[in-house]
């Protein structure tokens, strides 16, 4: 009958904030899940994701955080659907006493809720998925400047996993009310959850909002439990993408910049120097062309230019290159094993960028792992992260079980390179091999670099040093260029920050569901004192006694779980974010504000049903 239809609308409708509470909360917990599977396939880490978007190196660091935070996001995910489907169903508790007492049957008070549970599952799911494809877009757009839909089969799975979860936790206590009696049901000891209490001590006036706010927490310390326990895995979410992000943004950012530099300039013929830029804006630019002959002898630099440039006040250094594309060969080495001689790495090879430096010039350390190319003159490498990943690794298939390029060397144009470092680079997109120049002009017979790399002065004014130095090379040769590479090194390091930005942004959802789990539990514990309030302010007891109750058990809450959850984040985002983070004073303060400013955020939000209550009159707030 109609009535049947129309009763668990009409209930819900009838508990409009509590209802819309519970779906916001379950709508952001489905979109935060679908928005990560989404986004981390774009970056290369999902189960359908290519490795073309970054180097294996930044891929893998990528992976590693994106794998802690959807671990965390989906068990956030799932704490806060358990909590506030139990809690909006134990909130029918009493209605489903009052409902009996009028001699309605256990199955159709049961048939009422149970739908009134699927509806509001069903919903929340639904505009999660929805919620979740629009951030993906949004998120594409913004980062990859894609325009199209993430993999939709993700959906379906995201949307079956909650709503099995929901259900699960809401017929916990919609089962256990069927076995009450109406009594039973209407009391509030299983209405909030209360525990049994002893005799208490007549409340003195001193201390008043202290000893009535833990008196009603030891009453319901079960339920302060759970949502302890929630905020704290929150509160770890949200320190390790914070902390951890911010940091991983800057040490990845610097990695890029240590190969080429900040405000670079290059000198070279037309077409090196833009196929050059092409293969350092890997992240952001046109693919290279594939075809393109860096041996032309007509792409060599006469060292005069060289020679005129270090001459300019407003140079800083010149560090000449010989840029080649060539085949390498992995070469393998020995170490004792238990008490045996084991063969560590292959002959594997494969293509690779060749770039030959002065390791004079180019003093800065740039690798990742191990150290830079040595001043003095050795045979030594520094090779990209996707070339160690890719030609150095365990190959159980070829019988390769111990594999590791730093006690390894690689094999350049007849010419054996001990490699002592690992730096991540977006020149093509970390398949490059850093070999000293002289070294590599012996090995390949080449006299001449075929790029300058140019560092202005601390004092120069770029726009005009920049015109000079063009003016230069003009007058040597007209064919020569000069180009900036600022922009696009500037374009990798947005990229990079928007893609960690965007990973830091989807805890924000976790956060947000957490928040609204607080009000309602707050809004639970403010119904069960209301009849304490109102008996206090007949008394004499100001208004404000209630805020002042509530921030007192919020604050309670808040700082345990703020307390667990960043001691526990901080100690996994230092054992496993990376090696070698980047850590200043500034990312600290940083990291602290954002922190702190989502616990005041939390608490000041978890203070409004209380702060409802406390503008009501005594007679309004009675009912």
């Amino acid at each position: 009958m109609s009535s049947g239809a129309g009763f668990p609308i009409n209930d819900l409708l009838r508990r409009r904030l509590q209802t819309s509470l519970a779906i916001v909360t379950l709508t952001l917990s489905v979109a935060s899940t679908l928005f990560l599977l989404l986004f981390s396939s774009r970056v290369g880490v999902g189960l359908t994701a290519s490795l073309d978007v970054f180097t294996i190196g930044l891929t893998s660091v990528f992976g590693q955080f994106i794998l802690f935070i959807g671990i965390l996001v989906f068990l956030v995910g799932v704490v806060l659907t358990s909590f506030i489907v139990r809690l909006m169903m134990v909130q029918r508790t009493r209605d489903f006493g009052l409902i009996k007492a009028a001699g309605c049957p256990n199955s159709l008070v049961g048939g009422y809720f149970m739908t009134e549970l699927l509806m509001v599952i069903f919903l929340s799911c639904v505009l999660g998925i929805v919620g979740g494809f629009i951030a993906d877009f949004v998120a594409a757009n913004v980062v990859f400047g894609a325009y199209g839909l993430g993999d939709w089969w993700f959906a379906p799975v995201v949307f079956v996993v909650f709503f099995c979860l929901a259900v699960f936790f809401g017929l916990q206590p919609l089962l256990k009310a069927t076995g009450m009696t109406a009594i039973e049901a209407l009391s509030p000891v299983n209405y909030y959850g209360l525990v049994v209490e002893g005799k208490h001590k007549t409340l003195s006036h001193s201390a008043l909002s202290w000893r009535v706010a833990s008196r009603s927490m030891v009453r319901r310390i079960s339920s302060i439990a759970r949502i302890v326990i929630l905020l704290s895995i929150v509160f770890v979410l949200l320190t390790i993408s914070v902390a951890g992000g911010i940091i991983a943004m800057d040490t990845t950012t610097e990695w890029v910049e240590k190969t080429s530099g900040t405000g670079t300039i290059a000198v070279a013929y037309g077409c090196m120097g833009s196929q050059y830029e092409q293969l350092l804006a890997k992240f952001t630019g046109t693919p290279p062309r594939g075809d393109f002959d860096y041996a032309d002898s007509e792409l060599a630099l006469s060292s005069v230019v060289a020679e005129r440039l270090e001459g300019l006040l407003s140079v800083g250094s010149v560090d000449s290159r010989l840029v080649l594309y060539m085949n390498v060969r992995e070469i393998s080495n020995y170490t004792a094993l238990n008490g045996a001689y084991t063969v560590i790495g292959g002959q594997r090879e494969g293509p690779s960028l060749i770039i030959g430096l002065d390791p004079q010039v180019m003093a800065e350390d740039f690798s990742a792992n191990g150290r830079s190319i040595g001043p003095d003159g050795a045979i030594e490498a520094v090779i990209g992260d996707s070339i160690a990943q890719t030609m150095y690794y365990r190959d159980a298939g070829r019988g390769i079980n111990v594999s590791d390029p730093l006690r390894q060397s690689v094999r350049v144009a007849d010419t054996p390179f001990r490699i002592v470092g690992v730096c991540i680079d977006p020149i093509n997109n970390g398949y490059v091999i850093y070999v000293p120049q002289k070294a590599l002009m012996n090995a390949t017979g080449l006299t001449q670099p075929n790029l300058l790399l140019v560092t202005l002065s601390n004092s120069a004014e770029r726009a005009d040093a920049i015109a000079e130095i063009r003016q230069i090379v003009k007058s040597f040769d007209s064919n020569l260029d000069v180009f900036d590479l600022e922009p696009t090194m500037e374009a990798n390091r947005a990229f990079l920050g928007a893609a960690w930005q965007t990973i830091m942004f989807i805890p924000l959802f976790s956060l947000a569901s957490a928040a609204v789990c607080l009000v309602s539990y707050m809004m639970l514990v403010v119904d069960e004192q209301r009849q304490e309030f109102v008996v206090l302010r007949a008394v004499g007891a100001r208004p404000k006694l209630i805020i002042d109750l509530s921030a007192f058990e919020s604050a309670i809450v808040l700082l345990s779980s703020f307390g667990i959850g960043l001691s526990f984040g901080v100690i996994i985002t230092l054992m496993t974010l990376m090696a070698n983070p980047l850590v200043t004073a500034t990312t600290i303060a940083v990291i602290s504000v954002w922190l702190v400013l989502a616990l005041v955020v939390m608490f000041l939000l978890s203070l409004f049903p209380a702060v409802r209550l406390s503008r009501r009159g005594i007679l309004k707030a009675g009912t």
